[in-house]
């Protein structure tokens, strides 16, 4: 039994306390802005109620066994707010997070030592109702190692398919390929069936072409035939399949442009590569937020 805090309760950070409870015997906290009445996870063995103990106030957090984090990409402070509490007995951080740099957001408040990077891929979207509809089977990478190890243990008698990996920096960036496609959905203002159409796939092939490029330049090892694997991976999805980009465009919510495409732009650009559409994807999503362009 371990206690174990999820810091952000959307769509992943549901699923993970999903998970938590049908492992069984966790001590589950769950730190959120707004109180929470109940969690009920939709998943495709039946629905699972989250038995767990709510928070909305870092000032009353007690030292937990393990802390995730699940809160977007940009809200790194935010989360950060919950550690000297929660990880006042050196409680390891497990980052589930988009993007390729897990470390690099939190090293301001943590011992990068204590810092797991985490992929996850599980198609998700959270319910008007605030159920989490978990549409198919968790599949999660996590660095080899001995928290690695640990990690994987918490998650022992769930459903979640667990790989521990040598190379994460190729798991991180082979999920930020199907990520930057997303891209679309959230410009097009229309569901994963949008990329069914055959011009916005060779647009969608091109978004992760460039994506391939940086990545090879900071050592991931890319196949040649992942922008196929990635449209159709999409082309597969229910047609009516939200990514959390567009959830959160079509909410008013700020996005994670900048850990979704920005990354492949500012990257490309300390390796020489040009990444003209991932660029004016981000030019174009962040006018829409009232963003700078970059």
């Amino acid at each position: 039994m371990a206690r174990v805090a999820i810091v952000g309760v959307g769509a992943i950070g549901g699923v993970l306390a999903g998970l938590l409870e049908a492992a069984g015997g966790h001590e589950i906290t769950l730190c959120t802005r707004r109180p929470m009445d109940g969690l009920t996870v939709k998943t495709p063995d039946g629905a699972v109620q989250v038995k767990a103990k709510n928070l909305t106030d870092p000032a009353c957090a007690e030292a937990v066994d393990w802390v995730f984090v699940a809160t977007k990409t940009y809200d790194a402070q935010g989360a950060a707010s919950w550690f000297p509490a929660l990880c006042k007995k050196n409680a390891p951080v497990a980052v589930f997070q988009n993007g390729v740099e897990h470390r690099e957001r939190f090293a301001p408040y943590l011992n990068p030592e204590l810092i797991l990077p985490v992929v996850i891929d599980c198609p998700v979207e959270r319910q008007p109702d605030g159920s989490v509809l978990q549409r198919g089977q968790a599949r999660i990478q996590v660095e080899a190692g001995r928290l690695g190890a640990e990690f994987a243990q918490l998650l022992a008698g769930s459903n979640a398919k667990i790989e521990l990996t040598d190379d994460f920096i190729t798991a991180a960036w082979r999920k930020l390929c199907f990520n930057s496609a997303g891209a679309l959905s959230a410009l097009t203002m229309k569901p994963a069936g949008v990329l069914r159409d055959d011009a916005l796939g060779n647009v969608a092939m091109g978004i992760v072409a460039e994506c391939i490029a940086v990545g090879r330049a900071v050592g991931a090892h890319l196949e040649d035939g992942l922008g196929q694997k990635v449209l159709d991976g999409y082309r597969a999805q229910p047609a009516d399949s939200i990514n959390s980009m567009l959830a959160d465009r079509m909410a008013g919510r700020p996005m994670e442009i900048d850990a979704r495409n920005g990354v492949i732009v500012r990257k490309g650009e300390l390796h020489g590569i040009d990444t003209p559409l991932n660029r004016m994807a981000v030019a174009l999503l962040q006018t829409d937020e009232g963003y700078p362009c970059p």
